[in-house]
């Protein structure tokens, strides 16, 4: 049921518009996706101040307020498992067939968990404290789906 607009005060045209769209990363965010894409690194960046590793990088220092361009450190592609959830509805844009499981997964090295599909294991199987590994696409897309998914290890 389509809601009845009241156009008494504006000029109305029905149709579409697309709106052109791009999206620069930053140099921060340029240097984490061209590492993953060219080397399989995943890389982070420490707070000289308070010593904490941020993955994804970001530019400040969410504590202290530091610059953290230049500090980068190369984390392990391993880590754990901190919390999940299981996708379960369609759209277009989403990167999988669903259902498929996003996680939050704390890489070796780091303070701050990263945001990524886990997949090669069943919903029932996976638990909190699960390690895992990042398993990376054999075709770059230059995004953080370089990294396809990650995967549990023994």
């Amino acid at each position: 049921m389509q809601k009845a607009v009241d156009s008494a005060d504006a000029y109305v045209i029905e149709g579409k518009l697309a709106l052109p769209y791009s999206y620069f990363a930053g140099r921060v965010g340029s240097t984490f996706i061209t590492a993953l894409r060219d080397s399989k690194q995943i890389l982070g960046v420490r707070c000289d101040k308070c010593n904490k590793v941020f993955v994804p990088p970001r530019q400040t220092c969410e504590r202290c307020m530091a610059d953290l361009r230049e500090n980068w450190v190369q984390l392990e592609n391993t880590g754990e498992v901190v919390n999940f959830t299981v996708v379960r509805y369609s759209d277009k844009h989403l990167p999988r067939k669903t259902p498929y499981i996003l996680a939050m997964i704390k890489l070796d090295g780091a303070d701050t968990p990263l945001v990524h599909i886990l997949d090669e294991v069943k919903i029932e199987d996976i638990k909190p404290g699960m390690r895992v590994e990042a398993v990376f696409s054999e075709k770059t897309t230059s995004t953080i789906l370089d990294i396809d998914h990650f995967k549990p290890i023994a």
